[in-house]
């Protein structure tokens, strides 16, 4: 099996340290020094500075993925770029306030419709560069369970445990509802994605009964035969489209940077390529260099250069 590579973003990503909860009013209270500083008029094409980029995202495989995968691109023309991870709630609060530049993870109409309707007047919501998103709890296919409905008949060969991601993301908000709906005898386990990911591999391995928060896109279901459990009162909800968002005002100071986010768009091959091949890399970065290198004829029709 594959050794998982999304612990962390190595020295690419700047930390950032987010005190108290996350409730209205609160800030994103420490952002990694280095303001996004606006375009000059002197930045040529190819290589001159053009300013700092900072890119807010969480750590979810697909958003660690394309996001070194922007910055790589990005510096190739010329920005220098900062990766800062946080919670979901926090990147949301950094580009309300102006702290981030881009995040470039939004799912709607579902999963993010909570921190959409908080902040959509302090934010701009741009194009869908992912169509189709799937979310829920998902148990390997050996596991002969086919819907939410059958969880209690199997609760003690599951431990009475779902395992979760990080507490403030929305998946986990559903799979609370989830668990009211359907009456579960569970506890959903808080947790994060790559320990998520360290108990499903351990038992797939060993081909032990788990039931986890997923999603996809994810390179999960390209390493392991999983399925979804089916959900008929739709906490879930129907298929999201993965947006990305900015800062107010950031077209206004590098419009070609939205030109090219505005083109980009990904599906499951080139996605889930992206993330095996990033998954496989030493270095998180070096992977994305590597995918760019072998689909610059992609890349150069985001950058209208084809």
């Amino acid at each position: 099996m594959k050794n998982k590579r999304f612990l962390a973003l190595g020295g690419a990503v700047s930390f950032a340290l987010v005190l108290g909860a996350c409730g209205d009013g609160d800030v994103v209270d420490e952002l990694e020094e280095g303001a996004p500083e606006e375009e000059t008029d002197e930045a040529a094409e190819g290589g001159e500075e053009r300013g700092t980029l900072n890119i807010g995202l969480n750590n979810w495989a697909e958003n660690v993925a394309v996001s070194n995968m922007w910055k790589v691109i990005l510096e190739e023309q010329g920005y220098d770029v900062e990766l800062t991870m946080l919670e979901k709630a926090p990147v949301w609060q950094g580009v309300a306030q102006g702290d981030l530049d881009i995040a470039p993870e939004v799912w709607l109409p579902i999963t993010d419709e909570p921190l959409y309707e908080e902040y959509e007047d302090q934010i701009e919501l741009r194009e869908i560069w992912y169509e189709g998103t799937g979310l829920g709890l998902v148990v390997p296919e050996y596991v002969d369970i086919d819907s939410i409905e059958e969880l209690n008949d199997h609760a003690d060969e599951m431990d009475g445990r779902i395992i979760g991601i990080d507490p403030g993301a929305s998946l986990m908000r559903l799979s609370n509802e989830a668990v009211e709906e359907y009456d579960l005898d569970y506890d959903l386990v808080d947790s994060s994605e790559p320990a998520m990911m360290t108990e499903l591999d351990s038992a797939y391995q060993n081909e032990e009964p788990i039931v986890v928060t997923l999603w996809n896109p994810h390179w999960a279901f390209a390493d392991y035969d999983l399925k979804y459990l089916d959900d008929p009162e739709n906490v879930y909800g129907d298929p999201d489209d993965i947006y990305y968002m900015t800062r107010t005002g950031f077209e206004d100071d590098h419009a070609e940077v939205v030109e090219w986010f505005d083109a980009w768009h990904m599906d499951d091959d080139s996605l889930g390529e992206l993330m095996s091949v990033i998954n496989d890399a030493d270095d998180e970065e070096e992977g994305a260099r590597e995918w760019i290198e072998d689909n610059r004829e992609l890349v150069d029709e985001w950058l209208g250069e084809e």
